[in-house]
């Protein structure tokens, strides 16, 4: 009797009108559709004519520009010496940004992971360096350097680490590690909160059951605690990876990639050239260069976390 029913109920629906069933059908799509039409507008279309503009000539100040080229500011790209100076400077920038980040993120994260008394004023204190506004963070740590009105130089010079009280900014040799400074400071929260999280979500039974085996300290470590990190380690390194390495904001603010180009980015590469220069054309190649390659990082990462998953 139920098979009956259920079949009849079925013949009936197949007796809609067609209209009625279409309507139904295109539901899901027209309620996604004001969300697809933004993404599309927003990204995908910006996306195309970056893409398209790196193989034409389009200079601002050029009225006779915009024509098809080619390749040939690629061709150009492979000659630009400044070019494979900035992509130096952004290993360099991005591997110690990153590195130091997820050092002292995950020290914190460990001691946050403690109870003490506070422990949630704290992690509310942690959050503020995240929340200041990039802009604000550069010009801050720019006046930090500065000798004059700024109190590190003399605390490097009473460290004995510098012969008299200047500002690395600007030095040719230390002038990177200003923004990699200010960038560890301003992005250290977000590996403290991500780390912190995946902590919490570690089953306590298991160090327990490691301390009653006589494991200590550093063995509960590497032995618990870090292939349960792995996964959410491998995911928030890859994304600040590739925010680091497009995020110009505190090298144009405090060095402006002086001097002599010797903190200069790909990221702010860019911006030299489609802002300052108006070569909207060459900019584009460059982006498009380095979103292959962060593309091809990414992928890279995905597959390390895929193997992590499956491992465990």
């Amino acid at each position: 009797m139920d098979s009956l029913a259920a079949r009849s109920r079925g013949s009936r629906r197949d007796q809609r009108p067609l209209r009625q069933r279409l309507a139904d059908a295109s539901a899901p799509y027209l309620y996604s559709a004001p969300a697809l039409i933004l993404i599309v507008t927003v990204m995908l279309v910006p996306l195309v004519l970056g893409i398209s503009y790196a193989f034409r000539d389009i200079q601002l100040l050029n009225p006779f520009s915009g024509g098809f080229i080619g390749l040939d500011h690629f061709k150009a790209l492979s000659q630009d010496e400044n070019f494979y100076r900035a992509l130096r400077n952004t290993l360099w920038w991005t591997g110690w940004s990153v590195l130091l980040q997820f050092v002292f993120g995950l020290i914190l994260a460990l001691l946050l992971d403690k109870p003490f008394h506070g422990r949630a004023i704290v992690q509310a204190l942690v959050f503020l360096p995240w929340a200041v506004p990039s802009f604000l963070a550069g010009l801050n740590w720019s006046w930090l350097f500065n000798p004059v009105v700024g109190p590190l130089p003399h605390w490097f010079f009473a460290l004995g680490l510098m012969s008299e009280p200047a500002n690395i900014l600007s030095d040719p040799q230390l002038s990177m590690w200003g923004p990699i400074i200010a960038n560890v400071w301003w992005g250290i929260p977000f590996f403290a909160i991500t780390l912190l999280a995946a902590l919490q979500a570690i089953p306590r039974d298991l160090y327990e059951a490691a301390s009653i085996d006589g494991a200590g300290p550093v063995q509960r470590f590497i032995s618990i605690t870090l292939p349960f990190l792995a996964p959410t380690i491998a995911i928030t390194v890859l994304l600040r990876t590739v925010w680091i390495s497009n995020f110009a904001d505190l090298i144009i603010v405090m060095t402006n990639g002086g001097p002599a180009d010797r903190s200069q980015i790909v990221a702010s590469y860019i911006f030299t050239q489609a802002f300052r220069r108006l070569d909207f054309g060459y900019a584009s190649a460059i982006a498009l260069v380095l979103l292959v390659l962060l593309i091809t990082y990414s992928m890279l990462i995905v597959v390390l976390r895929q193997w992590l998953v499956s491992k465990d």
